[in-house]
């Protein structure tokens, strides 16, 4: 509490100290200011010997008096009894009841082993809130036992729970209750729009828990059943399907079993299919990407850019010099304006076709030639919280393993976190300072609650407001709510952060949520030597096999695997602010993204003997291509006017509405308000599950998130281990007791001010020497008034 405070231990290990030791400083004033006062006032009227034993009682008081000024005080560590109770809190929600109901008995049990219980509900109905609950019952050095199956719905996550539990000092055990009922639910996943003849592609899961016979899964299009296929217990069953016209479409996946509820057995989604966007190909020569395309889009070609790209979408140029690009200005201006670009490179193209003395440079996300050794700021995060634990040596390895790959030239710091941020060493170039980060690093222990927004601002700090990067290392033990808003901050800030999982049990969700919040990449602790891509500068000596994909977070390269490889590349290194997606066997890049002002601009610089992409044309290279393309393309429906976007969501949970046109629609009961020009935005909230329509938009509302998760979640058994709780079986009422019991004895550390004791012992020292001189007086000892002799 005070900076300035002194302590010291004793033998036996108790503390004793001073809160404010400056105060001692007034004790000589004081002694000098009593010897002067009573040299005056009782000079001639009192002995020699009167004078000292005065004077030595007012030191003694006066000092006193100073040291409980000072604060004295002493800390004990000892062992405290408290009140033993048990705070069981029960989750009713609809989730649990393919549980059997233990709560009523669990209470009596433990009552009946001589401990009280209070019972609260910390979910119903389809309400799980359970963190919150968790959270509100929790108290300083307090204990609750939960019997739930911690499938949480809405409010704070059970990580945030945990966190603030061991801020308190508190424990969260659990009763586990295996489910004992047949349930099963299906989900419907794909894509929200797709062009009319195109094959579209959706993935039907059954899930659930005691469910070992077989079911039946019907998927259906716009009321039409397209194919049933059997599922043994759980599942999936992927579907291909083609729509041949335009408009709203309605998907239904519906599973026959009998189980628990109704409401999950079928799954809805709707698709909006669009015309083929029309897409320019560019290029000289024929290559089989033209053909590839012609299978998925509206394809007209090209031997250069025309003087007008308004019809088109996206322009796909491959393998074409600057000199015989054409209309350069258009193209620059088209992306500008929101059209998108993707460059396929080749012999002819890049640096061999003379891209770096054309105006189409600056629109690429590469530069040419090879990267010269650069400096790039660097700020190493690592997480040395609680939630690291036995996991530490995996977490410094790792994080020793990512400095191996930094060019010498990367200014580098390194801060450490838990719950708040530690500067562990300044940033420094590393080709100076490389062997005291890695004995920093060795040195690092583990302990704390886990705060990653904390340890962002602390990394934010260390850069000194200056643009740079982030190298998160961490087991992403957090919840993702501050810690990803803060990362967007550091985004927009031009701070980008690169998150590698590292521990025991990664949470990637987490950390994968931060990277794309900042704009950087999530990499497993396996891919630790795609950071000598990103840092290596000139001296990199990445050797792949094949293609490997850097970023696995961005659209293009989200579920794509490459294992084709053309087998030449060009020259070409990344331009700062860029995305790097995928790169070749020696470290170049072969495929790379960015934003050019409202456009998307993509470059595919791998090409095979003839100039042609080859087996990137075939699955499952192909995803990519198609990704690439799409991507560049955006919205395919951003230049119409009169429409109306909304995503399918569940019941009660807002879904926005977006309308394009000169006003918002009449007749809509909506509350329209615009966001930009010729674009307004609503909100509705459905009720009950089945297709709605809005504003000329259908979409889905399925069932309730409740109906989406059962059996016992993980994240409350991560809780317990986090706090320091237990997991109990459902009879285990005498062990509930005596963990209550054993909760309730708790070593801690006693501390007691000493201030009072002694301003007590001044007061009845003075008292005692007035008393006595009085006395004097009274018994003819001396005459004088003060009674010193």
């Amino acid at each position: 509490m005070y900076a300035l405070a002194v302590r010291t231990a004793l033998s036996d290990g108790t503390v004793v100290g001073l809160e404010r030791p400056l105060v001692l400083a007034a004790l000589p004033m004081a002694v000098v200011a009593l010897a002067l006062l009573i040299r005056y006032r009782a000079s001639g009227t009192a002995s020699t010997r009167s004078r000292r034993l005065l004077l030595a009682s007012r030191v003694v008081v006066a000092t006193l008096i100073v040291v409980a000024a000072a604060g004295p005080f002493t800390v004990v560590t000892m062992e405290t009894q408290g009140d033993p109770r048990v705070s069981l809190l029960v989750d009713r929600s609809n989730s649990t009841a393919v549980s059997p109901d233990v709560a009523a008995d669990l209470a009596t049990g433990i009552e009946e082993e001589g401990v009280p219980v209070t019972v609260s509900t910390v979910a119903q109905g389809t309400n799980s809130r359970i963190g919150d609950g968790i959270a509100a019952n929790l108290r300083e050095n307090g204990s609750v036992v939960v019997v739930s199956d911690g499938q949480v719905t809405g409010g704070g996550s059970l990580t945030e729970t945990a966190e603030f539990a061991r801020s308190l000092n508190a424990t969260i055990s659990t009763v586990a209750t295996e489910p004992t009922r047949t349930e099963r639910y299906v989900t419907l996943t794909g894509p929200n729009k797709a062009s009319v003849g195109v094959e579209s592609r959706f993935l039907v899961e059954v899930s659930g828990v005691e469910a070992t016979a077989p079911v039946s899964v019907t998927v259906s299009v716009d009321g039409t059943p397209v194919t049933t296929e059997q599922v043994d217990g759980t599942g999936s069953v992927p579907v291909s399907y083609t729509f041949s016209e335009t408009g709203s479409h309605r998907i239904t996946a519906e599973i026959d079993g009998q189980d628990v509820y109704a409401i999950n057995d079928v799954a809805r989604k709707t698709v909006r299919v669009v015309d083929q966007p029309r897409v320019l190909y560019v290029s000289r020569t024929n290559y089989s990407l033209r053909n590839y395309l012609d299978q998925l889009y509206d394809v007209e070609t090209a031997e250069s850019v025309p003087s007008d790209l308004s019809p088109y979408y996206a322009v796909v140029v491959q393998n074409v010099a600057a000199g015989d690009m054409g209309n350069v200005d258009e193209l620059q201006r088209f992306v500008i304006d929101g059209g998108g670009l993707l460059m396929v490179g080749g012999p002819n193209s890049f640096e061999n076709g003379n891209y770096a003395n054309s105006s189409v440079a600056s629109m690429l996300p590469v530069t040419f030639g090879p990267s010269a050794p650069g400096s790039a700021r660097i700020v190493m995060l690592i997480d040395v919280s609680g939630s690291a634990g036995s996991g530490m040596r995996i977490q410094k390895a790792i994080a020793l393993d990512a400095l191996s790959q930094l060019n010498d030239d990367n200014v580098v710091g390194v801060v450490g976190f838990n719950y708040q941020a530690y500067g562990v060493a300044q940033p420094a170039p590393l080709s100076d300072n490389r062997a005291r980060l890695e004995d920093r690093i060795r040195r690092l222990q583990a302990g704390g609650a886990t705060n990653i927004a904390n340890g962002l601002r602390g990394a934010e700090e260390m850069l000194g407001g200056q643009r740079g990067t982030v190298i998160l290392v961490s087991d992403g033990g957090d919840t993702e709510s501050r810690s990803a808003v803060v990362a967007n901050a550091l985004g927009r800030g031009g701070i980008r952060v690169i998150a590698v999982g590292a521990g025991r049990n990664v949470n990637e969700r987490v950390l994968r949520r931060i990277a794309e919040e900042s704009g950087g990449n999530y990499f497993r602790a396996s891919e630790t030597d795609r950071l000598r891509l990103l840092f290596g500068g000139g001296s990199r000596q990445f050797q792949g096999e094949g293609l490997t994909v850097v970023d696995s977070g961005h659209f293009i390269t989200s579920g794509v695997t490459l294992e084709s490889n053309p087998g030449s590349i060009n020259d070409v290194s990344m331009r700062p602010g860029a995305d790097f997606l995928v790169a070749g066997p020696d470290g170049t890049p072969a495929v790379a993204a960015w934003r050019y002002g409202l456009g998307r601009v993509a470059t595919i610089t791998t090409y095979g003997p003839n100039g042609g992409l080859d087996g990137l044309l075939g699955r499952p290279d192909s995803l990519m291509i198609t990704k690439s393309v799409n991507y560049a393309i955006g919205d395919p429906e951003r230049k119409a006017s009169g429409v109306t976007d909304i995503s399918d969501t569940r019941v009660g949970e807002p879904t926005t509405v977006i309308y394009r046109g000169e006003s918002p629609p009449s007749g809509a009961d909506l509350a329209f308000s615009a966001v930009d020009e010729g674009v307004y935005r609503a909100q509705v909230t459905p009720t009950e599950v089945g297709f709605q329509s809005v504003a000329g938009a259908t979409y889905a509302a399925n069932y309730p998130a409740e109906y989406a998760g059962f059996g016992t979640s993980s994240a409350l058994t991560d809780a317990v281990q986090a706090t320091g709780g237990r997991q109990f079986q459902p009879g285990q009422t005498a062990e509930i007791a005596d963990f209550a019991r054993q909760q309730s004895t708790r070593v801690r550390d006693v501390r007691q001010s000493w201030d009072w004791a002694l301003l007590t012992a001044a007061l009845l020292l003075f008292l005692t020497e007035v008393v006595v001189r009085r006395l004097q007086v009274y018994n003819g000892r001396t005459r004088s008034e003060s009674g010193l002799p």
